[in-house]
């Protein structure tokens, strides 16, 4: 799936962050012609959203990269509290998770962005896809056909049949298509955030260390990154300050911040600077052109849920792109994606402000395991109140009988699980079933299992299933 700007494509993904990488990765899998454009010439060098959720590890899972994003990451050091240049106390940032059967992946891992575009992109070359650099976005226009989009220095414009904007908050998929945002000014104090080798002994590496600062020049951290010789520093600098990341103001900041010299900063390989806004698209649709991650909705960092949120729109969006053009699923199914993921993403953006603000604690919501859809117009439940699973729900890992069910349900395809019960025959192709013994995290029954894990639809009547099947796939 070579990209170039020739012809016209199934999808074209404007953005090669987190989000666009993860969606270019599981469109390839599902044989979707899609085109990657991404402005720069390379990938986003920095660490900036080095928080990776339960729930996002169970998609990388799926996706193929799991095992290089735990090799390249580590669990969240214990908070050290640093005054007067001397350590005061620890302070634990993160609830202690809890890892079941059902839920392997117990607590948030630090992996820094940069390696997590570096295996996606690995992983979509695998795949037969690529990145094409170099390619800013100037116009777009669509009709009923699709898209057409142009881009700067190229003559010849691209059509699409379909477009997903994964290009940042400063969205220019979003400016073209004249969708505002609604939301608000965090913190007006601007921010730096920088990727720094700091000198052996300065600063130990078993602790995210703190600086709290004072009410008018504010907090400053540095965060050992695992499986680096790096830290992430960050800094809050008072409000109306010019944020310079220039090598030798952040070496000065640094300085001026913490008890490490000047001298001791041996490198800073990266540096920008930001403010805390909370802000959601007031669409995460126009037409043919769809929105996902920062150009949908932009976080504090704080609590790590603005890079998982992104990759949760994508996971959700991407299988439901592939069944409308690759199965002939109606086309109906692709506004299931606005209206069950924007209240989603307005859940986690309220999450994340709290945060910051002190009002909450990166505990259990923050993993994303709890999120659900049962609102969906696309979630049907056919089993009697009560039952442990409904539909919406994330569908549970274990073992039951000896069938690991994340391994049955990895892939493009649907899985029906038939938990002490007969599974039909006759499905359609993608539909893979799956016979286990009786689970306490679902209870008996039939369980339709999304490409995204995600429960559609349960129950006990093959009658009912096919109805179901036949509504939402053409099936």
């Amino acid at each position: 799936m070579e990209n170039t700007d020739a012809g016209s494509w199934d999808v074209a993904v404007i953005g090669a962050g987190p989000a666009g990488l993860a969606l270019a990765c599981d469109l390839a899998r599902r044989g979707v012609r899609t085109l990657l454009a991404e402005r720069g010439a390379d990938l986003f060098p920095g660490s900036r959203g080095k928080g990776v959720q339960p729930r996002t590890l169970e998609v990388l899972d799926d996706l193929g990269v799991s095992g290089g994003m735990l090799a390249g990451g580590g669990p969240p050091p214990v908070g050290q509290v640093w005054a007067d240049g001397r350590p005061a106390r620890e302070h634990r940032m993160f609830d202690d998770p809890v890892v079941t059967e059902a839920e392997p992946y117990g607590g948030a891992w630090l992996v820094p962005q940069w390696r997590t575009t570096r295996l996606l992109r690995d992983r979509l070359t695998e795949l037969g896809g690529s990145v094409a650099y170099g390619r800013e976005l100037t116009g777009l226009e669509q009709d009923a056909d699709g898209v057409t989009l142009r881009f700067a220095g190229r003559p010849e414009p691209v059509r699409a049949a379909y477009v997903v904007g994964t290009d940042g908050g400063r969205s220019t998929v979003r400016r073209l298509l004249g969708i505002g945002m609604t939301g608000e000014t965090v913190d007006p104090r601007p921010m730096l955030v920088a990727d720094l080798r700091i000198a052996d002994g300065a600063l130990d590496r078993e602790h995210w260390h703190i600086f709290p600062g004072d009410e008018e020049t504010g907090f400053a951290t540095a965060c050992p990154l695992p499986a680096t010789d790096v830290f992430q520093f960050v800094a809050q600098l008072p409000a109306g300050t010019a944020v310079d990341p220039d090598p030798a103001a952040v070496r000065a900041l640094v300085a001026g911040r913490t008890h490490v010299g000047a001298q001791e900063v041996e490198e800073v390989r990266w540096a920008s600077d930001f403010t805390v806004r909370a802000a959601l698209a007031d669409r995460f649709r126009s037409g043919r052109v769809f929105l996902a991650g920062d150009a949908a909705h932009v976080h504090s960092p704080a609590g790590g849920q603005g890079l998982n949120t992104s990759v949760q729109d994508v996971y959700n969006l991407g299988w439901k792109l592939g069944a409308v053009l690759a199965q002939g699923a109606p086309a109906a199914l692709l506004d299931t994606y606005e209206q069950e993921r924007l209240p989603n993403a307005a859940a986690m953006l309220g999450l994340s402000t709290r945060i910051h603000r002190g009002e909450a604690r990166r505990g259990k919501e923050t993993r994303q395991l709890g999120l659900h859809y049962r609102e969906s117009p696309l979630s049907r439940d056919a089993l009697p109140d009560g039952a442990p699973l409904r539909a919406g729900d994330r569908a549970p890992d274990g073992r039951p009988g000896g069938v690991r069910l994340f391994d049955a349900f990895r892939g493009p395809h649907w899985t029906l699980l038939a938990v002490a019960a007969p599974a039909p025959s006759g499905l359609p192709p993608y539909v893979r079933a799956v016979e286990v013994p009786s689970y306490a995290p679902y209870g008996d029954g039939l369980f339709l299992v999304r490409p995204d894990g995600y429960v559609a639809w349960t129950g006990t009547g093959e009658t009912e299933l096919r109805a179901w099947l036949k509504e939402w796939l053409a099936a």
